[in-house]
C-alpha cells in the first residue's frame, strides 16, 4: 500500500483594470448576467463582485477560464510558470 502526497502551489497575479475587461466584454454579449453566471457556475452577486473588483481572496484561474470561454474572449491573465 501507498499513500500519496500532494503538494498544491498557489500563485498569484494582480490583474488591474480585470473587472472593466469582463464588464466591457458581458455588454459587449448583450445577454443577462444572470444567466451568464450560471453557465460559469458562480451566483450573479459574485459576478458583479468580479466586475466591481470587490472578489476578497482573488478569483480561481478556473472560473476565470470559464469567463472568458462563455464570452469569447482572452482577458490577458497569464501566469510566469
Amino acid at each position: 500500500m501507498t499513500v500519496k502526497v500532494r503538494r498544491i502551489i498557489k500563485l498569484e497575479v494582480d490583474v488591474p483594470g480585470l473587472g472593466d475587461r469582463i464588464k466591457q466584454a458581458r455588454e459587449a454579449r448583450g445577454r443577462p448576467v444572470t444567466q451568464m453566471a450560471k453557465e460559469v457556475g458562480i451566483s450573479r452577486n459574485y459576478w458583479y463582485q468580479l466586475e466591481a473588483e470587490a472578489v476578497l481572496g482573488g478569483v480561481a484561474e478556473e472560473t476565470l477560464r470559464k469567463i472568458e470561454e462563455m464570452l469569447g474572449v482572452d482577458l490577458g491573465v497569464q501566469f510566469d510558470d
